[in-house]
């Protein structure tokens, strides 16, 4: 089981550590920060985790690149206080890229980490998340190819809408209802 706490200085060695082994291990993929905004770049990570708080906020988002307020969450395995993935969610997608093909977050797993489940729960908890915030539907956009990030939105409910091309690149369009899951929700 894991948890979501928004990013804290109190995980700071577990950033630390999550992001060399993502930095070591995914060494070519493009895509291997998704949800981490800057992160790659970022030398101070306590400066990245300040970003992050400002990115949370209406008033000070653009002033730190991003489109839209939105909320960062790390994953934390219960059992040992493992980070296991972040997660952004963004407040709302009222902006022609996010609208498109941005959605309403992103998320990575730790290398070390995938494959067991925690990328289903951390989406799941993000739905909650979303739907407390008042997001009634959620879009996700992954790689056509992405077959485990397809997994993974269609556990957590998620209904195709269509497939669009980006810069050469086809993307599924997918919609999540989050009272769905809201409503199953027993913690």
């Amino acid at each position: 089981m894991i948890f979501l706490t928004q990013a804290d200085e109190k995980y700071i060695d577990e950033l630390k550590s999550f992001k060399d082994e993502v930095l070591t291990a995914d060494n070519d993929n493009d895509d291997q920060f998704a949800g981490c905004m800057g992160l790659r770049e970022c030398s101070d990570l306590k400066e990245w985790i300040d970003l992050c708080k400002q990115r949370s906020s209406a008033d000070t988002c653009e002033q730190v690149g991003a489109k839209v307020p939105s909320t960062t969450y790390f994953a934390v395995r219960e059992q040992d206080g493992r980070l296991v993935g972040v997660i952004d969610l963004r407040h709302h997608i009222d902006h022609p890229i996010l609208s498109t093909w941005g959605g309403h977050c992103g998320y990575s797993v730790r290398p070390s980490e995938r494959g067991k489940g925690y990328g289903a729960q951390m989406l799941r908890l993000a739905v909650i998340n979303a739907g407390k915030m008042g997001i009634e539907k959620m879009l996700l956009v992954c790689d056509a190819d992405n077959t485990p990030s397809e997994k993974t939105i269609i556990a957590n409910g998620g209904q195709l809408e269509n497939i669009i091309e980006v810069d050469g690149c086809k993307m599924k369009r997918f919609w999540i209802t989050t009272w769905d899951i809201s409503l199953t929700d027993k913690r």
